[in-house]
């Protein structure tokens, strides 16, 4: 060792370095405070770092600055590693007049927005070895926030175009001093996911978390970032290990719950749960998936439904997920209202999952209710599908109990039930006879409320400007006429208690007056058309006369 240089510097214990301390504690203020503070000998002294940003290369530039009275090269290369070593050295004090290192590399950083994409995307990835020293001193940041500018800058000033490339290999400089202005307005195109891979190659998962809050800020296109999220998942996965999958997975979860979930694809989300899935990731990442498909489940199709039980389970398909989902729509009702048909195409997707899921001869009887009452009765304007599910359930389980029976016969609202279903209902033996009744009394019901119409529409004289619509009254009154006698037809179809038979008389009497109903209407029509043509001849017999003189 050269007898100048009596410092032995350990850096992270990956280098060592032999440097002459009063030049080194000259520009750095760690070491000088080092030698205030020490009362041991001055010779052989060995000084070891264990969290030198940047390590050894990082302190080779550093001794150069030093070596050479404070003159050297920065630029956006090596100006985050100087920066975070001139923070960790404390060299912040000006020597001979020169700038200090602290200052020089601030005064290149504060030059962001002149750097190339190329530069811009160096000193980012140079950045992620210097965490958490980088973030402590705001230089990522900055760099993030000046690559998330270029981006809204250059979506809001280039078309897209089917070919892929880059802001330089375009021969752009994309940055926002007045040249690179007028080489984006020049008209070259570009697609939208350019920068993908560009980001993809350098990003750890710690850092894209980071990338999206400053997408969010600046307000892009969350609908492109959600796509480089699915993008950044689906390119990191291929050389990943079991553990970086799952790490990976969880930052995308993470990463997507900050954006508008309205720009969120729901077929990518369920591609993104069942790797979830299949990786067990941390529950609170998967509650957050969940919620984030619950949120717009009326976009999902009953094959993004179909998923598979967990390892282990007893039943075919996950019902609990599904239940889920409904949990967390239903949950968004509350902080905003769920528009009508929104809910009602929820309503059918999940019937045809309950019709799908009911041949499982595993399914237990409280999980199907569960899934049958998970949506409100006003979800729903026919309760068939429901009717068809429920009659095949009991068909594939016949060992259970009455009670498992009338509970899950109780879901259907029989009003809401179409006429084919109630005649089906009335010869079904698998339903509990009572309900069969319920049937035929909603059906009555109905009736009672046709008739109803039907008196009013007695009662109501049109004028003669309307034969048209005296004709389709007509037509209803048959289409009455007609419905009464499908519907009283059943009470000779089914003979389970006395009560039905009262029904069948009852129905039978209510077909004559539907009969005598119909009788009246004909008898108006004739007379409508009879005033009709008497008024009409008088128009005539009026235009005939001539006119008056004056």
């Amino acid at each position: 060792m050269d007898a100048s240089c009596d410092l032995e510097l350990d850096v992270n214990g990956e280098q060592t370095f032999f440097i002459h301390k009063n030049i080194i504690s000259s520009y750095c203020g760690r070491i000088r405070n080092l030698f205030i503070k020490s009362k041991g000998p001055t010779t052989n002294l060995k000084v070891i770092f264990h969290d030198f940003p940047g390590g050894p290369e990082t302190f080779e530039l550093v001794s150069r600055f030093c070596y050479k009275d404070g003159n050297i090269d920065i630029n956006p290369y090596t100006a985050p590693r100087l920066f975070c070593a001139a923070h960790y050295m404390e060299m912040n004090e000006t020597i001979s007049g020169s700038q200090n290192l602290l200052e020089q590399t601030k005064k290149s950083i504060d030059e962001i927005k002149f750097w190339s994409w190329a530069e811009l995307l160096s000193a980012l990835k140079n950045c992620q070895d210097l965490v958490p020293i980088s973030s402590s001193t705001g230089i990522l940041q900055k760099c993030m926030d000046s690559l998330v500018a270029r981006l809204v800058y250059a979506s809001e000033t280039s078309p897209s175009c089917p070919s892929s490339s880059s802001p330089d290999s375009l021969g752009i400089r994309l940055s926002t001093d007045s040249k690179s202005t007028e080489s984006l307005k020049s008209g070259f195109l570009r697609p939208t996911n350019w920068w993908f891979e560009d980001l993809v190659s350098i990003l750890t998962p710690n850092l894209v978390k980071l990338l999206v809050k400053s997408i969010v800020l600046y307000k892009f296109d969350n609908g492109v970032t959600s796509r480089f999220l699915f993008y950044y998942q689906k390119s990191r996965f291929i050389n990943a290990t079991s553990d970086e999958k799952r790490e990976i997975t969880e930052t995308i979860i993470d990463s997507l719950c900050l954006l508008d979930q309205n720009a969120v694809s729901c077929k990518s989300l369920f591609g993104i749960l069942r790797v979830a899935m299949n990786l067990n990731v941390k529950n609170i990442y998967k509650n957050n998936l969940e919620c984030m498909i619950g949120s717009q489940l009326d976009q999902a199709t009953l094959d993004n439904l179909l998923v598979s039980s967990p390892y282990g389970s007893n039943y075919l398909y996950d019902v609990n997920l599904v239940l889920q989902f409904v949990k967390y729509f239903l949950a968004g009702k509350i902080a905003r209202e769920i528009p009508a048909s929104e809910l009602k195409r929820v309503a059918r997707l999940i019937d045809s999952y309950i019709k799908e899921v009911a041949p499982d001869p595993r399914l237990k009887a409280y999980k199907f209710l569960a899934l049958v009452k998970a949506l409100p009765d006003s979800a729903r304007d026919s309760y068939d599908e429901i009717y068809h599910a429920i009659d095949i359930y009991l068909q594939v389980h016949s060992g259970l109990s009455d009670e498992e029976k009338t509970s899950i016969c109780s879901c259907i609202n029989y009003d809401k039930l179409s006429t084919e279903c109630c005649n089906h209902l009335t010869q079904n033996d698998k339903f509990p006879s009572r309900f069969a009744t319920l049937a035929l009394k909603s059906q009555q019901v109905k009736l009672e409320n046709l008739f109803s119409g039907m008196d009013l529409q007695k009662r109501y004289h049109p004028s003669p400007h309307e034969p048209m619509e005296t004709r389709t009254k007509g037509e209803k009154h048959k289409q009455v006429v007609l419905y009464a006698q499908q519907v009283a037809s059943q009470g000779t179809k089914v003979d389970i208690v006395k009560e039905n038979e009262k029904m069948r008389a009852h129905l039978e009497g209510m077909q004559w007056r539907v009969i005598e109903l119909e009788k009246v209407c004909r008898k108006m029509q004739t007379q409508m058309a009879k005033m009709l043509k008497s008024r009409l001849s008088r128009q005539s017999s009026a235009k005939s006369l001539p006119r008056l003189c004056s």
